[in-house]
């Protein structure tokens, strides 16, 4: 049953990207195309070593005390982390090595190898954990789900989507481990070894505060302790919104109907005088604006649209609007 006017006041961006293939890296410490190497495979540039801490909270602090916190963290990172032929390694003490540059959002590739009782992972955007741990029972680690495999979003709300893989994917000890992962805000979905073990699941902020999303930006930390870890083939492709929007769009399609033809404003009332459609684009006319909502009306439903806002903009997305000749405020009536 359709009981509410859905109105919108926004700028549509229409536009299309075909589902993100698979990418294999290369070997080498050579990036794949579209990638860049984080690691040059001779030295640490790039990177410094932290403690595990709230991106948000570090990013109050003056920039006196980061950069004094960052360069605390070449001394230690010295003593903790070394390469050697082309590969990181930790024996298993001292801080994460960070990246000095902060992702938003991003692929990821990346190898790995580990012994027998270690415990590491991958912190993105400075939060945990994307899991690599001892998945054998000798581990001793079981009670916790280690026998599940390496790979999962360890610190999410039990039982949520992610925090277990899907499969187990770990390779024994001794070789190595290729793992992607794919972050678009804060849904995440990770392949280890070309098997899908975490499937576009939101990573919680669950460490840090759980009642707010996880950080829109951070560095990446790779988290070390309990035994041996080496790295190598450290690649990232950073992805701009255009994709972003196409990739979420993607993974969200089934069951939706548009209520913009993309042509005109057939199927709008209100204001509609003071709008025009340009290219598959709503956008306001010059010095003009006003509500426009939808003649049809919706009880209980689920909305997506793009938006591109100028700068200064101020526009929304009301719900529930009372209808009209389009002149109620939708601030206050409805739900903006």
């Amino acid at each position: 049953m359709k009981t509410f006017r859905i109105i919108l006041a926004i700028v549509f961006l229409s536009s299309f990207l075909t589902f993100l293939q698979p990418t294999t890296a290369q070997e080498s410490n050579q990036a794949p195309e579209g990638f860049q190497a984080i690691f040059n495979g001779t030295n640490l540039d790039g990177w410094t070593a932290l403690n595990t801490q709230s991106p948000r909270k570090f990013r109050e602090l003056s920039e006196e005390k980061q950069t004094e916190l960052i360069e605390n963290g070449f001394v230690e990172m010295e003593k903790f982390w070394r390469v050697e032929d082309g590969e990181v390694i930790n024996d298993g003490e001292g801080p994460f090595l960070t990246t000095l540059q902060e992702y938003r959002d991003f692929e990821l590739l990346i190898d790995y190898k580990t012994v027998a009782k270690a415990d590491s992972g991958i912190y993105l955007k400075a939060s945990p954990q994307v899991q690599i741990w001892d998945f054998t029972e000798e581990g001793g680690k079981w009670n916790i789900g280690a026998g599940k495999g390496s790979g999962g979003l360890w610190n999410n709300p039990a039982d949520s989507a992610g925090k277990d893989p899907l499969v187990l994917a770990d390779n024994p000890f001794g070789e190595w481990n290729r793992m992607r992962i794919h972050q678009v805000g804060a849904r995440t979905s990770i392949w280890l070894n070309d098997k899908l073990v975490v499937d576009h699941a939101i990573m919680h902020n669950q460490h840090w505060n759980k009642n707010i999303p996880l950080a829109s930006t951070g560095p990446l930390q790779l988290q070390t302790h309990g035994g041996e870890i080496r790295w190598r083939n450290i690649f990232i492709r950073e992805i701009d919104s255009d994709e972003c929007c196409d990739y979420l769009e993607s993974k969200s399609n089934d069951g939706f109907e548009s209520v913009f033809n993309g042509k005109d404003l057939e199927g709008w009332a209100g204001k509609v005088e003071n709008y025009e459609v340009n290219e598959g684009v709503v956008r306001c006319k010059p010095h003009e604006g006003g509500t426009i909502f939808t003649k049809d009306e919706y009880s209980d439903f689920s909305v997506r649209f793009k938006f591109k806002l100028p700068e200064g903009g101020n526009n929304g997305l009301a719900i529930r609007y009372p209808g009209g000749d389009g002149s109620a405020d939708t601030a206050y009536q409805g739900m903006c």
